[in-house]
């Protein structure tokens, strides 16, 4: 079941709102008869990470695994004092 209310009601029952959450229930909030907000409880239910799911998205340049250059580098390794 789902409770729907406006954002001062939201405000003056935060606790009663969060004690009905926990039991498994929706709470939507609205303001000027328009819903903001969605608060339901977290899921225990992982999703599982799919080995390839972004094959195609990403692209490495063919240098990704080269040294980096001697100026960037000396810039780790001995980074400059902070100028204030």
């Amino acid at each position: 079941m789902t409770i729907n209310i406006t954002l001062p009601e939201a405000n003056s029952q935060f606790l009663e709102l969060i004690q009905y959450i926990k039991t498994g229930e929706e709470v939507l909030i609205s303001e000027a008869g328009i819903v903001i907000a969605r608060i339901s409880p977290m899921s225990d239910v992982k999703i599982p990470r799919v080995p390839g799911q972004d094959k195609g998205r990403v692209i490495m340049s063919a240098d990704f695994n080269d040294p980096l250059p001697s100026d960037i580098l000396d810039g780790f390794l001995n980074p400059a004092e902070p100028q204030l």
